[in-house]
């Protein structure tokens, strides 16, 4: 109908709250500030940093990825053409049309207690390209690398 809908969480990491860092609740509200809606093409990518502030007056730095990917029409869409006759007018009127290429926004959102939104950036956009080029590689791998970092103990061994 309206091309209106509803967000919804696809896949988290890591699936269950850590205590000390609990899901942001909402979240897919956030990511559209506008509304989950349809749109004829394809619109470009986006990114957005903001700042979300939890009960005990913790910052959470929300940046949020969106980009668009092509889905089928919900229902087939019918047209009238201005015709003199009724008739002619009403056969037009039930003849189903190909329903219309649309596009769904989809984003990915990295949420942290650190600033670093050129980083956020950057993890986001390798994200999506490897999702968007269909590379054969576990995303929980991708997202672990990124998480995890190996510093070395000054003097000590590597």
């Amino acid at each position: 109908g309206s091309g209106d809908g509803q967000g919804q969480i696809l896949q988290r990491f890591p699936e269950k709250d850590w205590e000390d860092n609990p899901f942001p609740q909402g979240i897919e509200l956030f990511c559209q500030p506008s509304g989950w809606q349809l749109f004829p093409e394809r619109n470009p990518p986006t990114f957005f940093v903001a700042v979300l502030t939890d009960i005990n007056s913790e910052r959470h730095y929300c940046a949020c990825f969106t980009f668009w990917e092509a889905v089928e029409s919900p229902q087939p869409q019918s047209h009238t053409r201005n015709g003199e006759g009724e008739e002619e007018e009403e056969e037009e009127a039930s003849a189903p049309v190909q329903p219309a290429q649309l596009f769904a926004p989809k984003s990915l959102v990295l949420v942290s207690r650190l600033d670093h939104a050129e980083v956020f950036r950057n993890s986001l956009g390798l994200i999506y390209t490897i999702y968007v080029d269909g590379l054969s590689v576990s995303l929980e791998n991708v997202i672990g690398n990124l998480l995890t970092c190996t510093i070395p103990i000054t003097g000590g061994a590597q």
